[in-house]
C-alpha cells in the first residue's frame, strides 16, 4: 500500500521536494544541478527519505505518486538550446513568425532591434495548396512540394518539423496529408501539426505554438526518459506525473508527446497551492526563488488564465495560468551601473556557484549575501544547518557595492535588500494595479524560502494588511503538485454568432471535444467517478478584434435554443468584468470552443492538527539591521518549526524554521494556525 505522495519542483537554485504521508508534511531542498537536473531530483528524494527515517529504496517503494514541476523546457527556450525546427507553411505566407502580432512594447523604443523569428527563413518551406475559411479546397495540396521540403530539411538539417497551414483548424486534410508524407519519408523526425496542437484561428499564435512544441521534442522527452529511468532504477514503481502550464498535471507520455505543455509549468502550481491553503476569495500569490520572483492572482476563487504569455520575443501561443516572472530572487546579483545607480538582477548566481555566502568561490554580491550581512539569516542554521553560510564571504562581496556607493557595508546590504523589494513590488503591481485590481483588497500568500525576509516591508509599502506565510512556503509550488488535478484541454474552432447560432454544429463540436477529453483521462488512468469536465468559449462583440474567454455549463446532453441567450449573457458578464463595459444588445461572435478534462489528483490527506499553545518557543536573540532605525538591533528569534496552534508573535521579531525566516516589523503580528501556517496582520504592535 502506498504511504507517501511526493512533489518535486526544480528551480534555478534549489530543487524543492514536498512529501506527505497522510499525517504530516515534510519540505526539503537540494541544490539544483544544471544541466543534469535529474541528479538534483534524486538528491531531493534522498533527503526526503531521510526526513522519514527511511532508505531511498524503501521510501520509493512506498511512494504511490511523484509529481514533477520542471524548468527544463523553459530554460531551453530562454537559453536558445532547443532543437532546430523546419517549418512547412502555405505558399505565400512564410513570414507569420517574422511579422508576429503587434508587440506590446513601447512604440518608439529606438534601442529595440527587430527580433529574429523563432524559425528562420532558411528553415521555412512553402507548399502550394489552399483551404478557405469555410473549409473548402481552393487548390489541391502539391505533394511534390512536401517531398522537396523534406529533402531541404534533411540538408539543413533539422531535429523536428512544424506544419502550420492556413485554415487547417476548419479543414485539416492538407495538414494531415503533409504529416503522413513526412512520416513516410523521414519516420524518425518528430512532426507537430498545428490543428492538432492548438486549433485556434489566429495564425501567429497557432504557428508559434507549433514551432515551440516541435523544438522541444529534442529536449523534453530525453530528459523525462532519463528521469524516469533514474527513479525506476532506484525502486519507484508508482505513477510519475509532470506539471503542465494549465495548473494541472499529465502523464510522462502525454507531456513527451506535447512538450510545450511543460513550458512555465512549475510556477503555475503556486496559485493552485494558495487555493488549497486559503479560503479567501481574492488572493495575490508570490513565490520568490533563487532566480526569479513569480506573481499570480486569484479572483473569486478562480485561477486567471492568459493567452498572452511571453517567452523571449514571442508568445507561448497556448493558454496558461497567468503567472508573471521577473529576475528577482535570492541569487539575484547586485551591481552598480555606469551612472552610479544600484541595480539588482536580472542576472542570477544560480545554483553553481550560487551566492558568495555558499562558499563556492563566488565574489559578486546577491540578495542572499545582503540578507546575511543584515542579520536576517543565521549562518549556522541555513536549511536547518545543512548548508552553513560563509558570513565573511558575504561581507566581502557586499563590500564591493559599498565601496562603489561610498556606503558602510550594512547600509549597502540594506540598499540591496530594498532594491530587491522594489523590483518585486513592481511585479505585484503589474498583475494587480495595472490590471485594475487594488492589492489592498487582496489576501497575500507568500511562498519561497527567501520571501518571508522581505514580505513584511513589501506588504507595508503596498498597504496590504493581511498576509500568510505557509508552513510549506519554501516549497509552495511543489506543494501545489500534491493538491492539483490531472488536467488537459481539447479545443476546436467553429465560428458562429448569437444572431445566427449554428446549434447543431456547435453540439457536434462539443460532443467531439468531450470524446477526446474522455480519452485523455482514460489514458491517464483516471477512474470514471473521479472525472469532471469544464466548458468554455472564446467570443467577441461584432467588429471587435480580440476575443475573451468565458465559462459556461451546457445542459445535460446538448445545448438548446434556450441556452444561446445564456451564452451571450456569460460573455456580457465577462466582458464587463474585464473591460468594465457591456453591450447587452450587441451581437456576440463565438470563435473557439474548449472542453477541459479534470481528473481528481488525490491531493493530500487531512493532516493532523498541531496542539494548541499561546507562545512560540524562543531560541535566542540576533542582531538585525532595521531600516527604520538605520542600525543593528537585537531581535528575539522564535522557533517556527511545528508551531503550536494559536501561538502568536508580535514584531519586531524573527521566526526561524528549517527552510525559511520571517521578519516581523513593528506593528505586525503573526499567529500560527493548526497546520503550521503563519497569518500576519497589521496592528498597533507592542
Amino acid at each position: 500500500m502506498s504511504r507517501y505522495q511526493v512533489s518535486i519542483d526544480i528551480g534555478g537554485t534549489f530543487t524543492d521536494c514536498v512529501v506527505s504521508d497522510g499525517t504530516r508534511l515534510a519540505v526539503v531542498k537540494a541544490p539544483s544541478t544544471p544541466p543534469a537536473f535529474e541528479r538534483g531530483f534524486m538528491d531531493a528524494l534522498a533527503l526526503a527519505a531521510r526526513a522519514f527515517d527511511a532508505d531511498l529504496a524503501a521510501f520509493l517503494g512506498a511512494t504511490g505518486r511523484i509529481v514533477h514541476g520542471t524548468t527544463v523546457a523553459t530554460n531551453a527556450l530562454v537559453e536558445g538550446r532547443t532543437g532546430a525546427v523546419g517549418l512547412i507553411c502555405t505558399a505565400g505566407h512564410p513570414d507569420v513568425l517574422t511579422l508576429r502580432e503587434a508587440p506590446r512594447k513601447r512604440a518608439f523604443d529606438w534601442r529595440l532591434d527587430y527580433p529574429k523569428p523563432f524559425v528562420p527563413r532558411t528553415r521555412t518551406f512553402e507548399v502550394r495548396g489552399r483551404i478557405d475559411a469555410r473549409g473548402n479546397e481552393i487548390a489541391p495540396l502539391a505533394e511534390d512540394d512536401v517531398h522537396a521540403a523534406v529533402d531541404h530539411f534533411r540538408r539543413c538539417p533539422v531535429d523536428a518539423i512544424a506544419v502550420s497551414l492556413l485554415w487547417s483548424v476548419v479543414e485539416p486534410a492538407h495538414e494531415r496529408r503533409v504529416g503522413e508524407i513526412v512520416n513516410a519519408l523521414w519516420p524518425e523526425v518528430p512532426v507537430t501539426l498545428s490543428h492538432a496542437l492548438n486549433p485556434i484561428p489566429r495564425e501567429y499564435r497557432r504557428t508559434i505554438a507549433t514551432a515551440i512544441d516541435a523544438s522541444l521534442h529534442a529536449i523534453v522527452p530525453a530528459y523525462l526518459g532519463r528521469l524516469e529511468g533514474a527513479v525506476r532504477e532506484a525502486g519507484f514503481a508508482g505513477t510519475l506525473l509532470v506539471a503542465n502550464c494549465q495548473g494541472g498535471m499529465m502523464t510522462v507520455g502525454q507531456i513527451a508527446a506535447r512538450p510545450i505543455h511543460a513550458v512555465m509549468s512549475g510556477p503555475t502550481l503556486a496559485p493552485v497551492a494558495a487555493l488549497d491553503l486559503s479560503g479567501e476569495p481574492d488572493i495575490v500569490v508570490i513565490d520568490m526563488g533563487g532566480t526569479t520572483f513569480d506573481v499570480s492572482a486569484i479572483r473569486a476563487r478562480a485561477l486567471i488564465r492568459t493567452t498572452e504569455a511571453p517567452i523571449g520575443n514571442d508568445l507561448l501561443g497556448l493558454p496558461k495560468i497567468d503567472v508573471r516572472s521577473v529576475g528577482a530572487g535570492g541569487g539575484s546579483i547586485a551591481w552598480v551601473d555606469s551612472g552610479g545607480l544600484l541595480r539588482v538582477g536580472p542576472v542570477s548566481a544560480g545554483a553553481d556557484p550560487g551566492p558568495a555566502a555558499y562558499g563556492r568561490g563566488a565574489t559578486r554580491p546577491t540578495v542572499t549575501d545582503a540578507n546575511l550581512v543584515l542579520g536576517l539569516l543565521d549562518p549556522a542554521y541555513f536549511l536547518g544547518g545543512r548548508l552553513p553560510l560563509d558570513a565573511g564571504a558575504a561581507h566581502r562581496a557586499v563590500a564591493t557595492v559599498a565601496d562603489a556607493l561610498d556606503l558602510e557595508v550594512a547600509e549597502a546590504a540594506y540598499a540591496i535588500h530594498v532594491t530587491g523589494n522594489e523590483n518585486m513590488i513592481a511585479a505585484i503591481e503589474d498583475i494587480t494595479v495595472n490590471e485594475g485590481i487594488d492589492p489592498r483588497e487582496s489576501f497575500l500568500v507568500a511562498g519561497g524560502g527567501a520571501t518571508a525576509c522581505h514580505i513584511g516591508e513589501m506588504a507595508r509599502a503596498l498597504g496590504i494588511g493581511r498576509f500568510m506565510v505557509p508552513g510549506v512556503a519554501a516549497g509552495l509550488s511543489a506543494f501545489g503538485g500534491l493538491v492539483t488535478d490531472i488536467r488537459g484541454e481539447e479545443t476546436a474552432t467553429l465560428h458562429t454568432s448569437s444572431s445566427h447560432f449554428a446549434l447543431d454544429a456547435v453540439n457536434r463540436t462539443l460532443a467531439a471535444l468531450l470524446g477526446r477529453a474522455r480519452r485523455f483521462l482514460e489514458r491517464a488512468g483516471v477512474p470514471e467517478a473521479e472525472r469532471r469536465y469544464e466548458y468554455a468559449f472564446q467570443a467577441r462583440y461584432r467588429y471587435q478584434s480580440w476575443e475573451i474567454e468565458a465559462p459556461f455549463e451546457p445542459a445535460v446532453g446538448a445545448l438548446r435554443e434556450a441556452d444561446v441567450p445564456l451564452l451571450s449573457a456569460a460573455f456580457h458578464d465577462m466582458h464587463e468584468r474585464i473591460h468594465t463595459i457591456r453591450e447587452d444588445d450587441g451581437e456576440v461572435e463565438f470563435t473557439t470552443w474548449t472542453v477541459r478534462a479534470i481528473g481528481a489528483g488525490g491531493g493530500t490527506a487531512e493532516l493532523a492538527a498541531t496542539p494548541a499553545g499561546e507562545r512560540l518557543p524562543e531560541r535566542d536573540t540576533r542582531r538585525v539591521w532595521l531600516g527604520e532605525a538605520r542600525a543593528f538591533r537585537p531581535l528575539p528569534v522564535h522557533d517556527g518549526n511545528a508551531p503550536p496552534a494559536g501561538a502568536g508573535v508580535t514584531g519586531p521579531a524573527l521566526i526561524d524554521s528549517d527552510t525559511t525566516t520571517i521578519l516581523l516589523l513593528a506593528g505586525q503580528r503573526a499567529q500560527a494556525d493548526a497546520h503550521g501556517n503563519f497569518h500576519v496582520s497589521v496592528g498597533d504592535g507592542d
